[in-house]
């Protein structure tokens, strides 16, 4: 049976909603938080984005809980040295409880340097290797790196947790898919596929997490609900590569009319209907799960922390 953890988003909340709600999140059962890194938000309806590691510090006072980002891009516009520095000062603020969520990001959010933004298997390359530099740093020891696409000289972390931070890999495809089970220690995605996780396990992911997320927007008024969604996360409803390509909120903007509220309707769990919430999670606990994530879309987060705790995690905790 999966773990169930809540899913902030640096998106559309700022670092003082997000400490609370990560609180309401551990009082309502909630057993650990994943956290969006962002530098723009999807749509300028969202209208937040925060540096994330700075609300991660004010995590580590405010809860108990684990955390994750979900995910961070180490490639382009925050050198992987850096992004080392980063996660290991996190781990030692959460007692050894951070791990780092990866994966070979977004123009939307990496290109703001005025870095060419590379084709994805160029980006899987970056990755990798960035993820040979943060492994070989968190040991303590000095590092000296020149590879194809990142040098570092004469770095050392100082301040390091007892154990190296796991690095989950996030993975959309084949390809990133492979190199989760290839390099990863563990697997991240967003769709309940069984197939995808049978691939990361047979591909050398045996015995490691695979963890996944979705959102909801609970309400009693369904429709409201779909509305919310509709005008807060229609980019989720985006298909094909526009999620990694396009370079900001307003471009996504462009795309808005493309989504429907029927599409929504279909597609979403919206309203207060306890067998939605727990169908939808359930499918992650069928296809294989280890973890499972679910972000409240819109304003009403104490009514949705009151309603997964009476209602939504003692169902799922059942089996």
């Amino acid at each position: 049976m999966p773990e169930y953890g809540y899913f902030l988003s640096c998106e559309e909340f700022g670092p003082a909603d997000l400490v609370e709600q990560a609180r309401m999140a551990e009082q309502a059962g909630f057993s650990s938080l994943w956290i969006s890194d962002h530098y723009h938000p999807w749509n300028d309806a969202q209208g937040q984005s925060p540096f994330v590691w700075s609300v991660i510090g004010a995590l580590s006072e405010a809860v108990s809980l684990p955390i994750e980002t979900a995910v961070t891009c180490p490639t382009v516009r925050i050198h992987p040295a850096v992004v080392a520095q980063a996660a290991a000062t996190s781990a030692v603020m959460t007692n050894g409880r951070f791990r780092l969520g990866v994966g070979s990001g977004e123009a939307l959010n990496e290109h703001v340097l005025g870095h060419v933004w590379p084709p994805a298997h160029i980006r899987l390359e970056m990755l990798e290797e960035s993820l040979q530099v943060m492994r070989r740093l968190f040991t303590g020891e000095e590092v000296n790196h020149h590879g194809t696409h990142y040098t570092v000289e004469n770095a050392r972390l100082y301040t390091i947790p007892d154990e190296p931070v796991p690095i989950d890999i996030s993975g959309f495809g084949p390809a990133a898919t492979a190199l989760a089970s290839r390099v990863g220690d563990g697997f991240i995605t967003m769709t309940p596929d069984e197939s995808m996780v049978e691939q990361f396990r047979k591909g050398g992911g045996a015995g490691k997490p695979v963890i996944g997320g979705t959102k909801v927007c609970y309400g009693i008024d369904r429709a409201e609900c779909v509305r919310t969604v509709r005008k807060l996360w229609f980019n989720q409803f985006l298909p094909g590569e526009m999620a990694q390509i396009l370079p900001s909120p307003r471009h996504f903007e462009q795309l808005g009319p493309l989504v429907t509220e029927e599409m929504v309707s279909e597609k979403a769990v919206c309203g207060n209907d306890v067998d939605e919430h727990v169908s939808a999670l359930s499918a992650f606990a069928d296809a294989g799960f280890d973890r499972v994530y679910v972000n409240q879309i819109g304003p009403d987060q104490r009514g949705f922390f009151d309603f997964y705790r009476t209602k939504v995690l003692p169902q799922l905790q059942q089996g």
